[in-house]
């Protein structure tokens, strides 16, 4: 592969979304209206223009101010959005850098939209069940990506680092997702019989009884967001986590359908007029995101939260989606590590693990940079 000289400036987020449309592989994180629902960060979009004035590759920069500075932390979520078989690396890092220092940004943290690898959910499960090894990345896997490795090679080359595989779920997006396929391995779209075939038994039978039974699932509007955040906030004292408010999700619904409707969708499981389980979902191009769920206590065994599942691969599918992520899990294959069982639920609903990239970071201002890990290191104890 030849080197391409590219240039870097700013553009219009029109002109990002316009290039987004001709990559449907692109995460949701990178649309403009995403960062109206990051309201604290400042958005920046870029632009790489070879010499004949085409457009190569954009992101959608997101900027964390440091207080009583004029330094920033340069945030590239899922981004930039490129032909990774047509650049190379240097071409589009070299002049992105060169116009962050000019921009006093401190730190440049990047998570390439690409995967590494993936794994059989059924090899997963096997795995965990059985023990002997430590990590998933022992196992054989299902697809490896060599261009993907390629990028992260060049990247270390190029002095970014990036957090090593862990148990543990480090700071930012994690590197080890869930994701239910939706399509063979011919690329065809699977039908919801084929895609309820790649869970376990157990998980099969229990939601096609969920989707069947007396369960009524609805499609909410903005006006429900408070339904929804009710039983948020009920699962956030179960499960010991600490919730967004309600203008978070209030702002989110609002951004990603005002961008196109039905790119953020809301949905509750309701048996005899009460609310049992509530999902929201994000739709984008070839993906779909199964990003916050909400569930009670109560009526377990009609499985609300496995109806919405069901709706939500019935809704992925009909929107052209290659896969319906869960998000993150762990890459630990110890059967006794507290995210273990997360891994667990995960395949069993059909859930492939995939590695992405990561995020990785390039220091621009060594000595502000240290200062920020500490804080970050400190903030994170407590």
């Amino acid at each position: 592969m030849t080197s391409t000289q590219l240039s870097v400036r700013q553009i219009p987020a029109d002109d990002h979304l316009a290039h987004l449309a001709s990559h449907p592989e692109a995460s949701f994180m990178q649309l403009p209206a995403w960062a109206r629902v990051k309201g604290e960060w400042r958005a920046e979009y870029l632009g790489w223009f070879d010499p004949t004035g085409t457009l190569r590759a954009s992101v959608q920069v997101l900027h964390r101010p440091v207080p009583k500075l004029k330094y920033t932390l340069a945030y590239l979520p899922e981004g930039p959005v490129a032909d990774w078989n047509e650049l190379e690396p240097g071409d589009v890092t070299a002049p992105m850098l060169a116009h962050f220092k000019a921009s006093k940004v401190f730190l440049a943290r990047m998570g390439l939209p690409a995967v590494e690898r993936s794994w059989a959910a059924g090899v997963v499960r096997k795995a965990l069940s059985a023990g002997g090894h430590a990590l998933m990345t022992e196992l054989d896997t299902l697809h490896a990506d060599t261009r993907a490795v390629a990028l992260a090679d060049a990247l270390r080359a190029e002095g970014w680092t990036k957090q090593e595989v862990s148990e543990d779920f480090n700071a930012g997006q994690p590197e080890f997702q869930a994701r239910i396929p939706l399509a063979g391995a011919d690329g065809e779209a699977l039908d919801v019989d084929g895609v309820l075939a790649q869970m376990n038994q157990n998980a099969r039978r229990e939601t096609r009884k969920a989707a069947s039974g007396p369960l009524e699932v609805q499609a909410g509007s903005v006006e429900d967001i408070e339904r929804f955040h009710a039983l948020y906030r009920e699962t956030a004292e179960r499960d010991g986590f600490t919730g967004r408010p309600t203008s978070y999700f209030t702002t989110m619904f609002n951004a990603l359908n005002e961008h196109a409707p039905g790119t953020c969708t809301l949905y509750f499981a309701v048996h005899e007029g009460r609310d049992l389980a509530s999902a929201i979902r994000v739709s984008s191009g070839q993906g779909a995101w199964y990003v916050y769920g909400a569930s009670s206590a109560s009526e377990r065994k009609l499985f609300a939260p496995k109806a919405l599942i069901h709706r939500m691969i019935i809704d992925s599918l009909a929107d052209g989606c290659a896969f319906l992520d869960h998000g993150g899990v762990s890459a630990t294959l110890d059967k006794e590590h507290h995210l273990a069982g997360l891994t667990l639920f995960k395949t069993t609903l059909g859930c492939n693990v995939v590695q992405t990239l990561g995020e990785w970071d390039k220091p621009l201002n060594k000595p502000m940079t240290a200062a920020f890990n500490l804080y970050m290191r400190a903030r994170n104890r407590h």
